[in-house]
């Protein structure tokens, strides 16, 4: 794949400002918010709209590997935290309400047909996180010993995932992590 030149510094404000407002006003009135409302709510025109984001698609992959990557970020930070437990089951909190965030976005992505190579590799680098998580939790005593990051991450976003479908708010997803997490602790 061809590497691309970094953005100018106004091109990145620029990516940035759509990817901010974007969120926002996916958030607050849904998915179907017309892209060049999304320009112009910006304050930039439709043409540097697409040039950062030719398709709707393309722009929902950008918000879903961005809340994906400051995801990672975090786990890495938590990696490093003085209680482990803590942050292994403070970070699976995280990837809960960062999941009930961008369910959205990806149900649109995968009715489209779109090729996810950055979303599965952005994917691969938080089952590392969680692995490194995990292993030091298991390692503090806080975590049984028998699971690793692939069961974690099924269950976690499984059965989560699950309760979404059956229309759970975020009460039962809370209420659903405790008990994931319970059968986590040692």
């Amino acid at each position: 794949m061809m590497q691309s030149r970094p953005l100018r510094a106004d091109a990145k404000r620029n990516r940035e400002r759509v990817l901010e407002i974007a969120q926002q006003v996916f958030a607050r009135e849904g998915l179907a918010v017309p892209i060049d409302e999304i320009a112009r709510r910006a304050g930039l025109g439709v043409g540097t709209l697409y040039r950062h984001f030719p398709t709707k698609e393309a722009l929902f992959e950008a918000i879903v590997v961005g809340r994906m990557e400051r995801l990672v970020a975090e786990a890495r930070v938590g990696a490093k935290a003085a209680d482990a437990g803590a942050a292994f089951f403070g970070f699976l909190t995280r990837m809960v309400e960062e999941g009930a965030a961008k369910k959205d976005f990806l149900t649109a992505l995968a009715g489209t047909g779109a090729t996810l190579e950055r979303i599965a590799a952005i994917k691969q680098q938080m089952k590392r996180a969680v692995a490194i998580l995990l292993e030091r939790a298991q390692r503090s005593g806080a975590v049984r010993i028998d699971v690793g990051a692939g069961d974690v991450l099924t269950l976690v976003m499984g059965g989560v995932g699950a309760a979404d479908r059956h229309g759970a708010g975020p009460t039962e997803r809370n209420r659903l992590l405790q008990v994931i997490c319970d059968g986590l602790r040692r």
